[in-house]
C-alpha cells in the first residue's frame, strides 16, 4: 500500500483549521495549566499511568495479554486518582507547525499497520504536531496478546523540517483507518484525532461531521470541559472478516470512560459503540453520542453573508425519531446569538445530524463538495457489561447547540444525548451509529425537502415556503382539498397560510407568515396531514431576528 498524505484537519478553502482543531488545542492548553504530574509515555498504557504511587487496577501495556473488559477496569481505577493532565511539550521545530508542515510530514511504508496482510484494514498512526499535541498511546491486540505501536521517526519524512532528535519517543496523536469498501483498495474509513474527537466514512463520502466520545458541560458559563483519548487498543481482524474493533481510554477531569467500538465499513458505515462512564465528580450536565458539525449558510438562512455559492455546510438539520413514535425535521440555522434547545423524550428511537441535499447544485461548490459529506445516525441499544449498571436510555433530551459563526470551518453545530438525571456512578450506554447518504428505517411520510425564509408583506412579519415530497403525496384517492397543513406558533401569530399540491410532482408547498410581535422567538410546527393521520414528518423551526 502507498502511504497516503496524512489527514488532520479537514482543510478550509483558506487553508486555516477549523473549531475541531481549536477545540483540540483548547482542550491540550487547558490540560497544561492543571496541577498534576505530567505523564511520561514512554511505554505501554501500564508505564504511561505509572505515576508515584501507581494506581492499582491492570495494566495493558506491551506483551500483556488483552481480556475483554480490562479497558473498563482501567477507567474505574483511574476515575479513583485526581485527574493529571498529559504533557503536550513537543521539541522544535514541532512545538510551533504551522497547517502546512504538518501535513508535510508524511508515513512511510513501515509506519503503515497491516499494510501488506490482505486483512482488509491498515492503520496509520498520526504524527504529534500543529494543534494536535497531547499524546495517545497506541496498541494493537495480536493473537490476544497487546503490542505497543513504537514510535520511530525514521518511518516518517518531514518536509523541510529537520527530523527530531534520533531515539526520542515523541508518541502518537491518533490514528487513521483505512478499509477495504467491497473488496477495493484499503480508502480513508476513519480518523481518532484531537481530545476525543473521531469521524467515519461511508463508501464515496468526504469527511465531515465530528462524533465525540464524551461531551461534558458545552455551551455552560463555567465552559465546556474537553475529555481526552489517552489510549487505544486495535484489535487485528481477521481477513474477509469486514468489521475490526477498537478500544479506547478517555481521561478528563471530571471522567473517566471506557470504549469498545466495532466499526463495519459499507455504503453505510455502521460503528457500534459500548461505552461506560467513570464519574470522578457527580455529572450534572453530560452529552451521550455527541455530533458536531459546520453550519454557515442555507436557502433559509444567509445571515447576509456575501457568497456566490449556493449554500455552505456539511448538516443541514437534526433528525429524531422520538420514543412516541413522531418523526421530526428540524433545520438548522446560524444565528446572531448562541441558541440552545431541548427535545424532551423518553427512550427515542434515533437522532442524528443530516444532510439530506446530495446534488451538486444544492451547493455550487467545487472545492468543499458538501453533498458528499457524512449523515451520523445514531440509535440507542442495549446497556451492556456485567457488574454495570443496567441502564436504558430513559428519561432525557435531545440537545441542539446553535453557535453563531462567520466562518465554514467552524463546527458550529453540537448535539447530543442529555440524561435528565445527573450521572453520579458508573453508568453504561450503547448505541450504534450509522455513517450514511441516508438515515436508516425512515417512515413511510413525505419528507421536508426545502425550507425558505423572507422578508413578509409587512412590519416584520416573515414569508416561509415548507417544501414536503413523497409518494404518499400523489397516492390515489387523495383530494387536494383533503389535504391540510397542521401548523402552530408559540408565541407570535400565523397572519397568512396557503397550501399548494402538486401531486403530479409528488409535492406540496406550504406557504404562510409569521408575526413575532414583539417577541425575539418563535417555535414554529408543522406537518402535512388527511383524514387526521399524518402524512409528513413534522417541521420545527426557532424564528430568531
Amino acid at each position: 500500500m502507498t502511504p497516503p498524505r496524512p489527514v488532520p484537519p479537514r482543510p478550509s478553502r483558506t487553508g486555516q483549521p477549523g473549531r475541531r482543531e481549536v477545540l483540540a488545542l483548547a482542550a491540550g492548553l487547558a490540560g497544561a495549566g492543571l496541577s498534576g504530574p505530567s505523564l511520561a509515555w514512554t511505554g505501554g498504557i501500564g508505564a504511561a499511568f505509572a505515576q508515584d504511587p501507581a494506581p492499582a487496577g491492570p495494566s495493558l501495556g506491551d506483551g500483556d495479554r488483552f481480556e475483554a473488559g480490562f479497558v473498563v477496569e482501567l477507567a474505574r481505577a483511574l476515575a479513583k486518582k485526581p485527574f493529571a493532565a498529559p504533557a503536550t511539550d513537543l521539541p522544535d521545530p514541532l512545538n510551533n507547525l504551522t497547517y502546512e508542515q504538518y501535513v508535510a510530514i508524511r508515513p512511510q511504508s513501515s509506519a503503515l499497520v497491516w499494510a501488506d496482510e490482505g486483512r482488509g484494514f491498515v492503520v496509520e498512526p498520526l504524527h504529534r504536531g500543529f494543534v494536535f499535541t497531547t499524546p495517545v498511546a497506541l496498541h494493537v491486540v495480536e493473537d490476544g496478546t497487546v503490542r505497543r505501536i513504537a514510535y520511530d521517526r525514521n518511518r516518517y519524512t518531514f518536509g523541510k523540517l529537520k527530523a527530531p532528535e534520533e531515539g526520542r519517543d515523541l508518541g502518537f496523536s491518533g490514528f487513521r483507518l483505512y478499509a477495504s469498501f467491497g473488496g477495493n483498495p484499503p480508502a480513508d474509513c476513519a480518523i481518532f484525532q484531537g481530545a476525543s474527537f473521531f469521524r467515519a466514512l461511508a463508501a464515496g463520502q468526504s469527511y465531515g461531521v465530528t462524533a465525540r466520545a464524551l461531551t461534558l458541560r458545552p455551551a455552560e458559563a463555567k465552559g465546556e470541559e474537553f475529555p481526552l483519548f489517552r489510549a487505544f487498543w486495535i484489535e487485528r481482524p481477521n481477513p474477509g472478516s469486514g468489521h475490526i474493533a477498537i478500544h479506547a481510554l478517555v481521561d478528563s477531569e471530571s471522567a473517566t470512560a471506557a470504549l469498545h467500538m466495532t466499526l463495519r465499513p459499507g455504503d453505510a458505515t455502521i460503528v457500534d459503540v459500548e461505552a461506560t462512564v467513570c464519574p470522578r465528580t457527580t455529572l450534572e450536565h453530560v452529552g451521550i453520542a455527541g455530533i458536531t458539525g459546520a453550519y454557515l449558510f442555507g436557502p433559509n438562512d444567509r445571515r447576509n453573508i456575501d457568497d456566490a455559492r449556493a449554500a455552505a455546510h456539511e448538516t443541514g438539520a437534526l433528525q429524531i425519531r422520538n420514543g412516541w413514535g413522531e418523526a421530526l425535521w428540524r433545520p438548522i440555522q446560524n444565528p446572531e446569538t448562541l441558541q440552545i434547545s431541548a427535545f424532551m423524550d423518553q427512550d427515542p428511537k434515533g437522532f442524528g445530524l443530516v444532510q439530506r441535499d446530495r446534488d451538486y447544485a444544492a451547493f455550487e461548490d467545487d472545492v468543499q463538495r458538501w453533498e458528499r459529506r457524512p449523515s451520523l445516525w445514531v440509535e440507542p441499544l442495549s446497556t451492556w457489561g456485567p457488574g454495570v449498571a443496567q441502564r436504558p436510555w430513559g428519561a432525557g433530551a435531545v440537545q441542539l447547540i446553535e453557535i453563531p459563526s462567520e466562518s465554514e470551518v467552524n463546527e458550529n453545530i453540537l448535539s447530543y444525548w442529555r440524561p435528565k438525571e445527573p450521572i453520579a456512578k458508573e453508568t453504561a450506554f450503547s448505541y450504534r451509529q450509522f455513517w450514511c447518504w441516508t438515515a436508516p428505517g425512515e417512515p413511510p411520510l413525505a419528507r421536508c425537502t426545502g425550507t425558505r425564509v423572507g422578508k413578509g408583506t409587512s412590519g416584520k412579519r416573515r414569508l416561509f415556503l415548507v417544501d414536503f415530497g413523497g409518494e404518499g403525496l400523489s397516492a390515489p384517492g387523495l383530494q387536494p382539498d383533503a389535504l391540510s397543513a397542521v401548523l402552530g406558533t408559540s408565541p407570535g401569530t400565523i397572519v397568512r397560510q396557503v397550501v399548494y399540491p402538486y401531486p403530479e410532482r409528488k409535492t406540496v408547498r406550504v406557504l404562510f407568515e409569521l408575526d413575532p410581535g414583539n417577541d425575539t422567538a418563535c417555535e414554529l410546527r408543522l406537518t402535512l396531514k388527511a383524514a387526521d393521520q399524518p402524512l409528513s414528518e413534522t417541521w420545527l423551526y426557532r424564528w430568531t431576528p
